[in-house]
């Protein structure tokens, strides 16, 4: 019992040398935390969020023709040869670089009705398409086109 009550002193006597060094102007410190990390827990990379990319659709373009060549025979009409040119209506930086995309257009204004197009949009720049040849019925003969469909390849 007496080597206990000596224990128990000398813990009372600890405590009380610690709550008294708690620092000459009456505050109490803290101990410093370490930034270090422990070593039981794994230290892990934030994963990188996936980029997400707007819809492109039809209402994403803005379509018109450039005449490459025109042939006309006095009242017998016209041959007309035209490509698209295609403009992109938002930042192009919210199209999938990854993305290919069919886009569908009509062309109107040749003798025997429309002529329907596909051209191909890749690398959100690269557009493949085919030069459409149509007669007109005149020379006085509008020509128009617009955006039909708008596909995600694989999508």
């Amino acid at each position: 019992m007496g080597s206990a009550a000596a224990v128990v002193m000398a813990v009372i006597a600890t405590g009380a040398v610690v709550v008294h060094s708690d620092g000459d102007d009456g505050k109490r410190t803290t101990a410093a935390r370490s930034s270090t990390p422990r070593a039981d827990i794994p230290a892990t990379a934030p994963e990188a969020a996936e980029p997400t990319y707007g819809t492109v659709n039809s209402a994403s373009f803005a379509i018109d023709l450039k005449t490459t060549s025109r042939q006309c025979f006095g009242s017998a009409g016209c041959n007309v040869t035209v490509e698209p040119e295609l403009t992109y209506l938002g930042d192009s930086d919210g199209i999938d670089p990854d993305a290919v995309f069919d886009i569908t257009y009509e062309i109107h204004g040749d003798e025997s009705g429309s002529v329907i197009e596909t051209a191909e949009l890749s690398d959100r720049t690269s557009l493949k398409y085919s030069e459409s040849m149509i007669s007109t019925a005149s020379a006085s003969t509008e020509v128009s086109v617009e955006i039909t469909d708008v596909t995600q390849q694989g999508g």
